[in-house]
């Protein structure tokens, strides 16, 4: 099934995405993608923010890892960038190194450092979140005039698209690889801002291996029926219509969908009335 649709369409619940960073170690680097991911971040920000006093919020894991990329290459390129992490993740890990790798200046996580920055990259949890969010973290994003989310914003759960205690409003987001459920599903899909997603490196191969089984409904999902040039009503399918006589708007709708998509001769039920059904057989066959 997964060669049946467009890869870029699918998308992978965190739990699947795990799996696909997990095959993805042995073929690059966990140090190598978070690097990418931290630059799409930093390229985002400078391509759609304007350059401002920037306040990088770092949760203990590789969402936190992305978080101090990030922050390194902001600083980089010029802007007035601190850190606040919320807890330091393990030296020896890749976030760890990450950190390390970070040399800028560093302030408390607390709620009165979000308010002072003109811009706070949400890097503390990303769309595997376990857990409501509330406490220093709900307080210090609270506290946030313009948020940029990594992945996703923290206390949205990225298979549901709930909030999960507190999220904040973000004014843009950037996931990677694959869209998850939640950053299309109501009410996270309102409260990601711009929606960038960022390719980071994942093998085809690692995708490959971890079936997607959602998709977006977009155009590229949608398998129609080409059509020869002897090919007529009766060739394409019967469209076959059924509604009240006092409320056809959705009937109409639907064949006007179906004459537009192609569909064949049209057909009514019991509960059409035979005015109506002419009418919505004559817009199909039309087509």
């Amino acid at each position: 099934m997964q060669s049946c649709y467009p890869s870029s369409l699918s998308l992978y619940t965190p739990a699947q995405m795990g799996e696909v960073d997990r095959l993805s170690v042995a073929h690059v680097p966990v140090s190598t993608l978070m690097e990418n991911a931290g630059r799409a971040v930093a390229r985002a920000i400078r391509r759609h923010e304007r350059p401002a006093r920037v306040l990088v919020l770092c949760g203990p894991g590789n969402n936190g890892g992305d978080g101090y990329v990030a922050a390194r290459h902001l600083a980089a390129m010029g802007w007035p960038v601190s850190v606040a992490e919320l807890t330091a993740p393990g030296v020896e890990t890749d976030a760890g190194r990450a950190r390390a790798a970070y040399a800028g200046p560093y302030v408390p996580f607390a709620p009165a450092e979000a308010a002072r920055a003109d811009l706070v990259v949400d890097a503390v949890f990303g769309a595997g979140l376990s857990r409501d969010v509330g406490g220093l973290v709900a307080e210090t994003l609270r506290a946030a005039r313009r948020v940029v989310a990594v992945d996703i914003p923290s206390g949205l759960d990225g298979a549901t698209g709930q909030v999960r205690g507190y999220a904040p409003q973000a004014v843009m987001t950037v996931t990677f690889c694959r869209l998850k459920p939640g950053h299309l599903l109501y009410p996270a899909r309102a409260m990601l801002g711009r929606l960038i997603l960022a390719d980071i490196g994942v093998p085809d191969s690692v995708l490959a291996a971890v079936p997607a089984n959602t998709w977006q409904n977009e155009p590229g999902l949608w398998k129609l029926p080409v059509l020869g040039a002897q090919s007529n009503k009766y060739t394409r399918g019967v469209v076959s219509i059924c509604a009240g006589q006092s409320m056809p708007g959705a009937t109409r709708l639907c064949a006007s969908g179906a004459r537009g998509c192609g569909g064949g001769a049209g057909a009514g039920g019991r509960g059409c009335g035979r005015s109506g059904l002419q009418a919505w057989s004559a817009r199909i066959d039309s087509g």
